[in-house]
């Protein structure tokens, strides 16, 4: 069953993000949690990451973690199964003359045996939940050790099982929003500019589970524990007071237990042992 529905899911998932590339940057880009997420991940990744680093990342989208951290000095090799955002990446590496920083490469990180670049890279990094989009995780880690260089790092952002924030929502009578991720062996549906595609969710005792022996975990976050998820639409515009508090708190207790296990998501470092 694994082997038939992921290329299905993996075409339905790249034609969606294909038509939504051209206004992806649109719709998230001056979103305050949204930013607030994405420095969280960038300040997570800059405290492990070594200088002129060379960085593959895995679902790319339109490049903004890429430009990113080619502005800090590093090299990226961006990957993403959809056609329309490696398109939006390119255009954003020309407009800011970063080719010699970016390069690209249409693929899935379920075939990352077929790279043209293979490397070997100083961190391999999947940002926003883009993981969540296969059920063949386990051969996505797999395949990351062959591709780092010894004491490498891998630094993924991933849905849980449980989010709390969409727990809460029981409250308001949406029964199958707020229990969605706990019945989600068989995978649940999503829904992009028209096209339906299902994700799975992963535990961070599932990722150290697969990457054991050979990685030490280094760091696991919760992100959006505390603050809202981006879906509550406008609350830190329409709250800032309680959107301030709610991000030092989280600031404050985004590593301890159990706040690291019941976010929106996690981010999880591991390094490579040898």
């Amino acid at each position: 069953m694994e082997q038939v529905i992921s290329p299905i899911n993996e075409t339905n998932a790249a034609e969606a993000f294909s038509e939504q590339s051209v206004v992806f940057d649109g719709l998230y880009g001056n979103d305050t949690i949204i930013q607030y997420k994405r420095d969280r991940v960038r300040n997570h990744v800059l405290q492990y990451l070594p200088e002129n680093s060379n960085i593959l990342e895995l679902n790319s989208g339109t490049g903004d973690d890429a430009i990113f951290f080619a502005g800090k000095g590093h090299c990226i090799h961006a990957t993403d199964i959809s056609s329309g955002m490696q398109e939006q990446l390119r255009q954003k590496v020309r407009e800011k003359g970063l080719n010699d920083r970016i390069t690209n490469e249409l693929c899935s990180y379920t075939a990352l045996h077929q790279l043209k670049n293979k490397g070997p890279y100083d961190l391999i990094f999947s940002n926003f939940a883009g993981l969540n989009c296969t059920n063949e995780m386990d051969k996505v880690l797999a395949s990351l050790p062959a591709l780092l260089k010894p004491k490498g790092m891998v630094t993924l952002v991933i849905m849980p099982k449980f989010c709390l924030w969409e727990t809460l929502l029981l409250f308001k009578g949406k029964f199958r929003t707020a229990f969605r991720r706990f019945f989600s062996s068989n995978g649940r549906t999503a829904h992009v500019e028209g096209h339906y595609f299902k994700c799975w969710y992963y535990n961070p005792s599932y990722i150290t589970k697969k990457l054991k022996p050979e990685f030490e975990v280094l760091n696991i976050e919760g992100l959006c524990t505390i603050v809202p998820p981006s879906y509550v639409e406008g609350f830190a515009k329409k709250h800032p007071s309680a959107y301030s508090f709610l991000k030092k708190c989280e600031d404050r207790l985004k590593s301890q237990w159990t706040w690291k296990y019941i976010g929106d998501y996690y981010i999880i470092s591991l390094r490579k042992k040898y």
